[in-house]
């Protein structure tokens, strides 16, 4: 088996060197610039130079449909329980419950924050969870770096339990993501493999930080009526998600609906606009991934994505296993170097051209979804947590990141495919 490439012609070579360069300024910032701005640029420069048909962009766009009406729930969800202190209160909870025990309140955090993933995207546990475990940590003296790896690593580790825990498993599997049940079956012991996995490497290089004692007594939080309402919702949204994947609907309608139901109900209580909570959710993103459907749809067109897909299939002709190993590892590797957003778009590209056994399809969902735990670059939600974090006033660097990376992400990734392949 071998991968042949498309000749580099000039046009092929332009609309290459034109996606590395957006994909570059998403992961990199340059200037301080929204990742939007530069997956944006990249998409209208290919439409500008007359390297993509205006009418293929707006159909790449289209098929991104429900990915957005997912992004705009969740999003807007996660918004909601934030500003009715709900995070804050399951921070405070866990301090409280810890009986001064450090390690009581990582595990109690830990375990939160999978629920918050698994009912929410990794993008609330990152996002949103992070800031109120800076704040907790800080009055229980605890120090701070072992509980904000956990709010990243674990946003990850567990992002594939549900359909809805990531977006990119909405990129990858597309129109062929799995009801409910078949999911479940699949992915069960891969994930359970995942959290436990990360959270051992987790306890074990921080042993001693995890050994001191904190300060438990601490103000409880007390939840208001609008409060208790949006943790309810949680609970009712992830219900409407569960029967809507159950029946092999889209996600995305369902979850806006869903979430603008609980919204409505906040506002009525409250006699409050809409506008605060609006405002606060973070747009943009739908704008950056539309630009990455647009990226990705150009390198389509430049026979990248065909000569891949048929890659896939050749590998998977001659070993399903192998293969599944194989596309797992290097997803997991080239989400660290193109971002996980744009390596599950154009890998969900490549395993529907080859179309590949749903265990091929599985250990790329897995190598997506775990990749990103490698380093700081691997996934926005990563990105936003970094800057969730400084904002806070705390200080995690890139090189702080990798160190725990290195031994976390490789021990969660082959625990997760072993335990995939052992299912299959």
């Amino acid at each position: 088996m071998s991968l042949q490439l498309p000749a580099p012609t000039a046009t092929n070579a332009a609309i290459w060197l034109i996606a590395a360069a957006a994909t570059a300024g998403v992961i990199l910032r340059p200037w301080r610039i929204g990742e939007a701005v530069w997956a944006s640029a990249g998409a209208l420069v290919l439409l500008l130079a007359g390297l993509l048909p205006w009418t293929d962009a707006a159909h790449a766009v289209a098929r991104g449909a429900d990915v957005y009406l997912f992004l705009a729930g969740t999003m807007l969800l996660a918004e909601l329980a934030r500003r009715e202190g709900v995070f804050d209160f399951l921070a405070v909870f866990a301090v409280r419950h810890s009986r001064g025990s450090a390690t009581r309140l990582f595990t109690l955090l830990y375990g939160i924050g999978t629920v918050v993933t698994v009912l929410m995207s990794n993008d609330a546990t990152a996002v949103v969870l992070t800031p109120a475990v800076c704040a907790v940590v800080r009055a229980a003296g605890a120090p701070a770096l072992p509980y904000l790896l956990a709010c990243a690593l674990i946003a990850n580790a567990a992002s594939f339990v549900l359909p809805i825990s990531n977006p990119a498993n909405l990129v990858v599997f597309g129109e062929h993501l799995p009801p409910l049940m078949p999911w479940l079956v699949q992915f069960a012991a891969p994930s359970a493999a995942s959290i436990l996995g990360t959270y051992g490497v987790l306890r074990v290089l921080h042993r001693r930080e995890l050994g001191q004692p904190i300060e438990s007594r601490i103000a409880p939080v007390e939840l208001s009526p609008t409060g208790r309402l949006a943790l309810w919702g949680i609970g009712l949204v992830a219900l409407a998600l569960l029967g809507a994947s159950f029946r092999g609907i889209a996600l995305g309608a369902p979850t806006l609906l869903a979430t603008l139901a609980v919204a409505a109900a906040i506002w009525l209580r409250k006699r409050e606009s809409p506008g605060p909570a609006l405002q606060g959710v973070a747009w943009s993103v739908l704008a950056l991934v539309a630009g990455l459907f647009v990226l990705v749809e150009a390198m389509a067109r430049s026979g990248v994505i065909d000569a891949l897909g048929r890659a896939l299939r050749d590998a998977a002709a001659v070993s399903v296993d192998a293969t599944a190993w194989g596309a797992g590892v290097l997803l997991a590797l080239a989400c660290n170097l193109f971002n996980n957003l744009p390596a599950g778009l154009m890998a969900g590209s490549v395993a529907r051209i080859a179309d590949v056994a749903v265990p091929i399809r599985s250990a790329i969902a897995i190598g997506i979804d775990l990749g990103p735990n490698l380093s700081v670059t691997g996934s926005l939600a990563t990105i936003l947590w970094l800057i969730a974090i400084r904002r806070a006033g705390e200080q995690v660097t890139a090189w702080q990141f990798f160190r725990v990376g290195t031994v976390a992400m490789p021990v969660a990734l082959v625990l997760a495919l072993a335990a995939l392949q052992v299912q299959s």
